[in-house]
């Protein structure tokens, strides 16, 4: 799983620095070319844009050193964790739904891919089953029991 994550990081590294090492300079070059920067729109635009870039990378090293901290044996073997999928009855709702925790990266609410850290990931966080887990949501809380678990482990030993 993190390895997926780790290559499209890694590919979306790749695609800034060539923005910022190719395609913005060409930008601001021509910008420049144009005469008068104070008043040069499309200056201001490149110049924008190389400063998002640059933040976007550090923000996705950032990323790719926390995922190089993540160790699987640690993800509890009979609790909710990350890469649980986990059946859940939604008393709220009235109705049974499965989650699959994974990292944000991967996130997908209609394929019922939730983030570890949303709201619904957090609360089902090490609960096990039989647990009920209450979720703080913006239309209140709801109340959700745990029906069934697949752990990561339980998946890979499939």
């Amino acid at each position: 799983m993190s390895e997926q994550i780790k290559k499209k990081l890694r590919d979306d590294i790749a695609a800034l620095e060539h923005e910022l090492s190719y395609e913005l300079p060409k930008e601001l070059k021509k910008a420049v070319a144009m005469g008068d920067l104070s008043e040069n729109a499309e200056y201001h635009m490149a110049k924008q844009r190389q400063e998002f870039v640059k933040a976007r990378l550090r923000q996705l090293g950032r990323r790719m050193a926390d995922l190089s901290m993540v160790n699987f044996d640690n993800i509890p073997k009979d609790r909710v964790g990350l890469g649980s999928t986990v059946k859940v009855y939604d008393n709220t709702k009235g109705e049974e739904k499965e989650y699959k925790l994974v990292m944000s990266e991967e996130s997908d609410v209609d394929s019922g891919k939730i983030s570890t850290t949303s709201p619904i990931g957090r609360a089902l966080l090490n609960k096990k089953v039989g647990d009920s887990a209450t979720v703080d949501t913006p239309n209140g809380k709801r109340e959700m029991d745990i029906l069934s678990l697949k752990t990561i482990h339980d998946q890979a030993a499939e």
